[in-house]
């Protein structure tokens, strides 16, 4: 009888999903005697009255690794510890259903739990570790914040985009003499603004871990200007701060949402620019979930391939309580203790690529 492994997708979609599902696929159809079920939008499929599950072949990974998204769906609300259940008098409440979820994992004869995630499904993955669960962790997040690995895979998909975008933006700056604040997604990090702000060559990056002073970037933004003509280019990251320490977002709304929902660090920053006296045109630009979409570059299908045979190779193993890491050149892993406890964030003063965009003149308003 054939061993059966559960893949879970949780947390926001991102490029090189569908290569991680491929990866564990068609590593464990070599290997013989194991079977991948594909649990439909994350813990879901299992927690709803319903049960939605799929079984993943070769044939329905066929090719699966060129596109974004992933083939099971993915949710960032909800979780077998926080489940929305709407009420008889239509308000909700969550409930804890990990009960329901260990059942049914039982009924199914689950092995192993493969979790495709983020910082949250991580944290997710240790707790059902804690219950007895056999688990499995694959780092996935764009924003490249999960601490343990080198790099997540998506983030260098999401950095193309962004600066492909910074590109195009510097042709029309050029041409209207305009300042354009490019906003970026990162939530608390600000891997992406960084690494785009360097291979785009914005005049000005602001992240998260630098606290920017708005007169500092009125000032920088001058030097590119001589007699009213020039441009300048900014990249923000979502979860920028300025000196006045408020970040630009909304508390969660949907039933079963966690992080406050980032958004607004562009227009914030104009209104803060033209309160220092900058008199030129800015426009702001939010790059916003196209990001998330699309195909994946070859690094990230490559990388996200290697997590998942790794993946299929640690439940072989029985080395459960894990997630799969990045540490270059190997392809190991590390305990969910020890991935959880902190996230990866830019040193501002250890940071070889923050010290190189300073050297060559790119500003972060402090």
């Amino acid at each position: 009888m054939s061993k059966r492994i559960l893949v879970v997708t949780g947390g926001g979609d991102c490029p090189g999903l569908n290569a991680v599902i491929r990866g564990i696929v068609k590593s464990a159809k070599l290997d013989g005697n194991w079977e991948v079920i594909g649990c439909i939008e994350s813990y879901n499929g299992l927690l709803k009255d319903k049960i939605e599950v799929m079984p993943i072949t070769e044939k329905e990974v066929s090719g699966i690794h060129i596109r974004g998204g992933t083939i099971i769906k993915t949710t960032n609300r909800g979780g077998p510890f926080n489940f929305p259940v709407q009420q008889s008098d239509g308000t909700w409440k969550t409930e804890d259903r990990s009960k329901l979820l260990l059942e049914r994992l039982d009924d199914l004869g689950i092995e192993a739990i493969i979790s495709i995630g983020g910082d949250g499904s991580q944290r997710i993955s240790l707790e059902l570790a804690k219950l007895g669960v056999n688990m499995v962790g694959v780092p996935k997040t764009i924003d490249n914040d999960l601490a343990c690995t080198d790099f997540t895979f998506g983030f260098q998909t999401a950095v193309q985009i962004a600066t492909e975008a910074i590109d195009k933006l510097v042709t029309t700056a050029e041409s209207h003499n305009r300042v354009f604040i490019l906003e970026v997604m990162g939530r608390d990090a600000g891997w992406i603004a960084l690494h785009s702000a360097l291979g785009g060559g914005a005049d000005v990056c602001i992240i998260p871990e630098i606290m920017y002073d708005p007169a500092v970037i009125a000032k920088k933004i001058e030097t590119r200007y001589f007699n009213g003509e020039g441009f300048c280019n900014i990249v923000i990251a979502e979860g920028a701060r300025s000196s006045d320490g408020n970040i630009a977002g909304k508390s969660p709304t949907a039933i079963g949402e966690q992080h406050v929902k980032l958004g607004g660090a562009g227009d914030k920053l104009k209104y803060e620019l033209e309160a220092a006296g900058v008199k030129h045109d800015i426009r702001v630009t939010v790059l916003g979930h196209l990001q998330r979409g699309g195909t994946p570059l070859a690094y990230d299908r490559i990388l996200a391939t290697a997590f998942g045979v790794k993946a299929f190779g640690l439940v072989k193993e029985k080395k459960y309580g894990n997630m799969v890491v990045y540490n270059h050149p190997e392809i190991t892993y590390a305990s969910l203790d020890e991935v959880v406890k902190k996230l990866n964030f830019i040193n501002p003063q250890t940071n070889s690529l923050l010290w190189t965009a300073k050297k060559i003149g790119i500003s972060f308003g402090d």
